[in-house]
């Protein structure tokens, strides 16, 4: 399951346009931003996996791939640069051995 985010208000976005607006960014500036953000989220979400994330886009593979490639964003480092959280992967406790073991046993939680 992705983990949960917390996404702009309508207000925030207003502030933002309106910021946007006064700096004088371009539109096509502002939309690109946009679109970079809203994929890396998504991407980021679904742990890099780009056929995932173009379902979850509703576009197709090799669409998602072009609009990478234009948004030069390169996801292999990225996905290097960002761990993955580690699932299925039981924590691991430590326990002393009974009697007069020294040692320590490193045993899986239930």
């Amino acid at each position: 399951m992705p983990p949960e985010h917390s996404y702009p208000s309508s207000a925030q976005l207003d502030t933002l346009v309106c910021q946007m607006q006064k700096d004088g960014t371009p539109f096509s500036d502002a939309i690109r931003e946009f679109k970079k953000h809203f994929v890396l989220t998504v991407m980021r979400d679904l742990n890099w996996n780009q056929t995932k994330a173009a379902g979850a886009l509703r576009i197709h593979r090799n669409t998602l791939a072009r609009t990478l490639r234009e948004l030069e964003l390169d996801i292999s480092s990225l996905r290097k640069a960002e761990p993955l959280p580690m699932v299925g992967v039981p924590a691991l406790k430590e326990r002393k051995l009974p009697g007069s073991w020294d040692r320590m046993l490193f045993t899986a939680l239930d």
